[in-house]
């Protein structure tokens, strides 16, 4: 059974920098679309970045430039630069996969496996 850790969250001032990571254990094919999602209370799960099976990415317009999305070769690891943070950037971070899916997505019903999530805030 295929499980997703995330660390590296954290409480942060406007515009300072936070890396979030997520290991993926339990399969060691490489066949994997990974991606980070974002959530607060009351609102829907919101993708932030995805990477497809062939390493191409897609971000969510609200943080193009800023979040930066990178993965190993085995797609076992998948990091989250985030810099330049914001108030409105603070939640509950996700990372989520699915395999065989060869272009990201930041869909999050195209995603089968989900982390536990890593709380980020960001203070004005």
């Amino acid at each position: 059974q295929v499980q997703l850790l995330e660390s590296g969250g954290g409480s942060v001032q406007a515009g300072g920098s936070l890396r979030l990571s997520c290991t993926r254990f339990g399969s060691t094919d490489t066949n994997w679309s990974m991606a980070w999602f974002r959530q607060t209370p009351g609102n829907q799960r919101e993708g932030v970045a995805a990477s497809g099976r062939f390493g191409s990415t897609a971000y969510a317009d609200s943080v193009k430039g800023r979040f930066t999305i990178s993965s190993d070769t085995n797609k076992r690891t998948l990091d989250l630069q985030m810099n330049n943070l914001k108030p409105e950037d603070t939640a509950t971070y996700y990372c989520a996969a699915v395999r065989w899916k060869d272009f990201p997505s930041l869909d999050s019903s195209e995603y089968s496996n989900w982390g536990q999530g890593t709380q980020v805030t960001v203070s004005s």
